[in-house]
């Protein structure tokens, strides 16, 4: 709830009146006054806001000003493309960052460990937006390797296009419009993961048990993965988690500079529109989904570490 109180004032206190936006400049007073009365505007804050909550508690996130359309539509057709983004960017994050990090680890003070943390300074120094905008220059532009803009095709349509028709062009194409700004949104997250599973697996390669299972005579190999890795996890779990519900919640620089169909560029728009339905609305789903993320993280802890139950 405090997070909506937030967002309603944020939406309403700033300057700019959507309906005159709608109107125009010409329009007249009477005009301007009639709509106020229609979305509700001209009733005293306390009281549209609880108007609001009560609704959005149902699901009932109002209509859009400036689309006419329910904002749980819109959001609900966003919602696939930000969906794709945040797991591909994950994936690519945590098939690259964890290796790195666990390398590093075992190779501490050799080349390859400071190699890895020079990577790892540049990837988490990079950002997003500038990165997107390298990719898009010389990959996509001067290479032509990949489209630039948009979204062509999904993966789930390209999926049942590869099971039921056996072709894998639509999958395919899906993946070449979604991978630059996969690449542009992971690689800040996959260098902070090979920081962070570097400095844990080294915590934990000095424990006494580690060192207990080196006495034993067990093979390296079994130590690092199954005795040190799993509770080297720990924080990298939490970490991706919460990267993860913010992605969710609408990667807005990315899905901007890649015209990402997206929830984040959703909201960014219907804020220079002043669309204050499609704003609040937004930002109310982006905080829920990383609510919920960060809850399903806990209950991961259970899984990786045995010790740790939740009643």
């Amino acid at each position: 709830m405090g997070v909506s109180i937030i967002v309603f004032l944020l939406g309403h206190l700033a300057p700019g009146d959507p309906v005159r936006m709608l109107l125009g400049e010409e329009a007249t007073a009477e005009d301007v006054e009639r709509l106020h009365a229609v979305y509700g505007f001209d009733q005293p804050l306390p009281v549209q806001y609880f108007r609001w909550f009560s609704r959005a508690i149902r699901g009932d996130l109002g209509v859009s000003i400036r689309q006419t359309i329910p904002v749980s539509d819109l959001i609900f057709e966003r919602s696939g493309a930000t969906i794709e983004l945040a797991i591909v960017s994950v994936v690519i994050a945590i098939l690259l960052g964890i290796p790195l990090g666990l390398f590093a680890s075992t190779r501490r003070g050799s080349l390859w460990d400071y190699l890895t943390m020079i990577v790892s300074l540049i990837g988490v120094s990079m950002p997003g937006f500038w990165l997107g905008l390298v990719l898009l220059s010389y990959v996509a532009l001067n290479v032509s390797w990949l489209p630039m803009f948009g979204r062509n095709a999904t993966i789930v349509g390209g999926l049942w296009a590869l099971i039921t028709e056996f072709r894998a062009d639509e999958l395919i194409n899906a993946f070449r419009y979604l991978l630059l700004p996969a690449i542009a949104l992971g690689t800040s997250m996959m260098a902070i993961i090979a920081r962070l599973t570097r400095s844990s697996m080294l915590e934990v390669l000095g424990k006494d048990y580690i060192r207990t299972a080196q006495a034993k005579g067990l093979k390296k190999g079994v130590v690092v993965i199954k005795h040190a890795l799993r509770n080297a996890l720990m924080p990298v779990i939490t970490m991706v988690g919460i990267q993860f519900g913010s992605m969710l919640g609408g990667a807005v620089v990315t899905e901007t500079v890649f015209a990402w169909p997206g929830v984040g560029r959703l909201v960014i728009n219907a804020i220079t529109q002043r669309d204050f339905p499609l704003v609040q609305g937004g930002v109310l789903m982006m905080a829920v989904i990383f609510t919920i993320v960060n809850l399903l993280v806990d209950v991961c802890y259970a899984f990786v570490n045995p010790r740790i139950r939740y009643e």
